[in-house]
């Protein structure tokens, strides 16, 4: 069974489906992934670099070499006469090592 990560900021523990919410699924993600073993994920807000590394090693059995996260915010739309906006969220870009790889791209 997967481990629970704290998040220190808000006594928040996250279960590692929790950190990582989807795979970002495009034409770039596919090159990373397939040149530089580099795989894109939505993940939680509150999640570090560190709890992101421990939820994908837990989730895929996979060592990580190393994660970049990016804040998105987000982008006005509008509809009619009013204006709204889209959520803000996170990504996360992490790379593996050599040997390993994540079969849902």
């Amino acid at each position: 069974m997967a481990r629970c990560i704290d998040v220190t900021e808000t006594n928040l523990v996250l279960d590692p489906y929790q950190i990582i919410l989807r795979p970002i699924a495009t034409e770039k993600g596919y090159h990373n992934a397939t040149t530089k073993n580099t795989y894109t994920f939505e993940v939680h807000k509150l999640a570090s670099k560190e709890d992101i590394k421990a939820a994908v090693e837990a989730l895929f059995n996979v060592r990580v070499v190393s994660v970049a996260t990016q804040n998105r915010g987000g982008k006005k739309r509008r509809t009619r006469r009013t204006v709204g906006e889209t959520r803000s969220w996170k990504k996360a870009m992490i790379k593996l090592h050599a040997d390993d790889r994540i079969d849902i791209f």
